[in-house]
């Protein structure tokens, strides 16, 4: 009889399935204009820049397939028939891409969500800015308990000495003044939910965010590794000139 119930009460435990076990979709955002990035962006989206022999949005794809996503949604707006080209259907990184075409307008990044909700198949999803270097591991993002977002964060950069947030353990609070804050990354995952309510056209993530933060929703972890928005030409040059250093050095090291 001990037997019996020991193997009755095993049965009952392992189908208990663990958020962080779900295959979450992919989203990434890569509609803008590139306006400080002109005129490099006039014939080129930005996500299609290159650094290292691949485009800033291919990087973003192979990491996905190395953390085991399958799935990615690309919205597009300014040159997005290039991006399509470009990419295709994503078979030739392992992955489905579908793309969400806002055609008058890009709609921000709450708008293009809200755009595309009926492609995204999970509850949970992760978002990534289409114009980010980072090697971030994507798999580790997941939505924590009694949230609705979950942001990676990342140490003021030169360039956004304000911050955007603070990070107390693992809740994210508004910047007050004088307290020590953060930049998000442009990487985080989501709840639909948020975005299920809102009016369709332009609207930005900020609110949504703010939101989050006031009814305590709204989570984030630090990360200390490898970030830059590639968000000026500077910019694109400096990250371009450190992956040439770096891969001398691999190959002194082979």
């Amino acid at each position: 009889m001990i037997k019996i119930n020991t193997i009755f009460f095993i049965f009952l435990v392992i189908p208990v399935s663990n958020s962080s076990d779900l295959i979450l979709d992919a989203f990434i955002l890569a509609a803008g204009r590139g306006e400080r990035l002109r005129p490099l962006t006039d014939q080129t989206p930005k996500p299609l820049l290159s650094v290292d022999q691949h485009s800033l949005i291919e990087h973003h794809l192979f990491r996905l397939k190395r953390g085991g996503f399958t799935r990615c949604i690309i919205n597009v707006s300014w040159l997005g028939q290039k991006i399509i080209a470009a990419l295709g259907d994503g078979a030739n990184y392992g992955l489905k891409i579908i793309y969400s075409e806002e055609n008058h307008c890009a709609l921000e990044t709450a708008g293009g969500i809200r755009h595309a909700l009926n492609m995204i198949s999970s509850d949970e999803f992760i978002v990534i800015s289409g114009d980010i270097w980072t090697d971030y591991p994507f798999n580790r993002l997941t939505l924590p308990h009694n949230t609705d977002m979950h942001l990676v964060m990342t140490r003021n950069p030169d360039h956004h000495p304000n911050g955007d947030f603070v990070l107390q353990e693992s809740q994210l609070q508004a910047a007050q003044a004088g307290s020590k804050t953060l930049t998000y990354t442009g990487i985080g995952c989501f709840h639909r939910r948020i975005f299920e309510t809102l009016e369709p056209g332009v609207q930005p993530l900020r609110p949504l965010i703010d939101q989050a933060i006031s009814t305590q929703r709204a989570s984030g972890t630090l990360y200390n590794g490898v970030w830059m928005d590639i968000g000026t030409k500077q910019r694109l040059d400096q990250i371009r000139h450190l992956q040439t250093i770096k891969n001398h050095e691999q190959s002194h090291d082979t």
